[in-house]
């Protein structure tokens, strides 16, 4: 099962996790996320359930999230979390922040924070950073699709939307934005409003999820696999191919049909009974599954 979980303040992707394995009557069910969430950020977290956490490295997608800017302060954690490093006088307003803010839209490199889940030498960098250790750290290729101002809260905070690829840190890109701006500044808020096909209306509370799983109606507050890639293109396996392919084989184009279908892409795979059967991507000698689903033939 994929839940929806709108992740409140104050807790961590693993709290969100816990509480719901806590929850749960069968002590075995595995249960995982789909992606380290800050616990200052609120809002769309993905949780996967038995055999839907083998998932989670398909669930990878562009992101959207409303962010909250302060400027006039830098701090060690690039957000207001943070110990406050330095300040400066702010004279910026709305269209000098724009101006900037399309400064940005586009593909570049950033570097991971310090304060992050990425891993350096078997540690994750924000272990390190809490024991005052910094290491270098090799920027990685983001990109930024849109990036837009929606309110002005105060002489030195702005809210904005931001959509971009997976992996941009938004703390980084605050800090970086303040760089540019002369004044400095750090991440005050962030919610992620869309992320792996989820919006934030789609979403349940984890209070909610946390009843239901008591009361053994999770499955209620889950979406399926079929629904959770149902933007992915539509291919028919041949019966003749059908169980070679769910063992792994790799069945050539001629057993294949579907419609505008891109052969590298992921692809939902349904058997001639039009029953959904797996996920699949195709290569140069045809079409193999990366995830079956746990359906009969």
């Amino acid at each position: 099962m994929i839940i929806p979980i709108d992740k409140p303040a104050g807790m961590t992707s693993h709290d969100v996790v816990a509480a719901v394995k806590r929850a749960v009557a069968d002590r075995k069910l595995k249960i995982g996320h789909t992606g380290t969430l800050d616990p200052m950020c609120t809002g769309v977290l993905p949780v996967l359930t038995g055999a839907d956490t083998k998932l989670s490295d398909l669930l990878v997608s562009d992101k959207q999230y409303l962010a909250g800017i302060r400027l006039g302060i830098t701090t060690d954690t690039e957000d207001t979390t943070g110990q406050i490093l330095s300040e400066y006088p702010v004279r910026v307003d709305r269209a000098q922040l724009e101006q900037v803010l399309n400064t940005f839209i586009g593909r570049s490199l950033q570097t991971p924070p310090m304060y992050s889940a990425v891993k350096h030498g078997g540690k994750k960098l924000y272990e390190l950073a809490r024991a005052g250790v910094e290491v270098e750290r090799q920027p990685r290729p983001i990109e930024i699709y849109s990036l837009t101002v929606c309110e002005q809260v105060s002489d030195c905070e702005f809210l904005f939307q931001v959509d971009c690829s997976k992996g941009t840190y938004i703390r980084t890109l605050c800090a970086d934005i303040g760089k540019k701006l002369g004044c400095g500044a750090a991440m005050s808020r962030l919610q992620r409003t869309r992320s792996n096909g989820f919006c934030l209306a789609s979403c349940h509370s984890l209070d909610a999820v946390v009843e239901a799983a008591g009361q053994g109606r999770l499955k209620e507050l889950s979406v399926s696999a079929e629904q959770a890639f149902s933007h992915c293109p539509r291919v028919e396996i041949a019966q003749s191919g059908l169980a070679y392919f769910l063992n792994g084989g790799v069945i050539n184009y001629e057993r294949v049909s579907g419609e505008n279908f891109v052969c590298s892409a992921l692809m939902r795979a349904y058997s001639e009974s039009g029953n959904f059967v797996a996920l699949c991507r195709g290569q140069s000698d045809g079409v193999k599954a990366v995830w079956k689903a746990p359906a009969e033939l």
